[in-house]
């Protein structure tokens, strides 16, 4: 499933179940909701939400530019440690490999 769509339909789903009169705290024993994602989505405004939404599918990723070459490693050796994954990229991007953290 989508990610976004999971994600607002846990939004609609707190909001109707707190419409029906369940507390936050009710709400919040389901088990992929916890009590602060309750409470902020609560406090959010359905335009609020899709905001945020919107926002978070423009950021920019860090390894982005790294995807293909752990891809490519992988698939050649696919029982590859984190730390020999690490002294790859440091090989093969000296100059960045200071941001790559595994």
């Amino acid at each position: 499933m989508d990610v976004y769509l999971n994600k607002f339909m846990v939004y609609f789903e707190i909001h109707r179940r707190y419409s029906d009169g369940f507390s936050s705290r009710r709400i919040s024993k389901e088990p992929v909701i916890n009590l602060r994602k309750v409470s902020m989505y609560l406090s959010m405004s359905k335009q609020g939400f899709e905001q945020m939404m919107a926002n978070r599918s423009d950021r920019n990723k860090v390894v982005a530019p790294y995807e293909a070459f752990v891809k490519s490693r992988l698939e050649k050796f696919g029982d590859t440690p984190s730390a020999q994954m690490h002294d790859w990229l440091k090989q093969a991007f000296p100059i960045c490999w200071f941001i790559i953290v595994f």
